[in-house]
Order: structure tokens, then sequence, then C-alpha cells
């Protein structure tokens, strides 16, 4: 009875580690996506201030 309790805990303990190792997985990707955006934006609010400062 006692290794039946070990082994469900370790299942568990397994389980709760790669669930929480795709998450982590996931918000890095969803982290590299979000600054590869926000140095895209940076690169046109540049080119457009550029722009707007040869206009004048």
């Amino acid at each position: 009875m006692k290794n039946t309790i070990y082994l469900i805990a370790l299942v568990v303990s397994l389980g709760c580690i790669l669930f929480l190792y795709q998450k982590l997985t996931a918000t890095e990707e969803a982290l590299h996506q979000a600054e590869q955006k926000f140095a895209d934006c940076q690169q046109v609010t540049f080119q457009l201030q550029n722009q707007l400062s040869q206009k004048k």
C-alpha cells in the first residue's frame, strides 16, 4: 500500500513537471514573438520619423 501511494505521488509529480515544462516552452515562444514584433515596430517608427523629418 505504501509503495502504491509513492508511485501515485511520483506519477502526479512527473505529470506536473511535464505540464509546467510545456507551459514554459509556450511562454518562451510567445515572448520571442513579442520581442520580434516590438523590434519590428521600433524599426517602422524610426523609418516614419525619418520620413517626417525629411518633409519638414
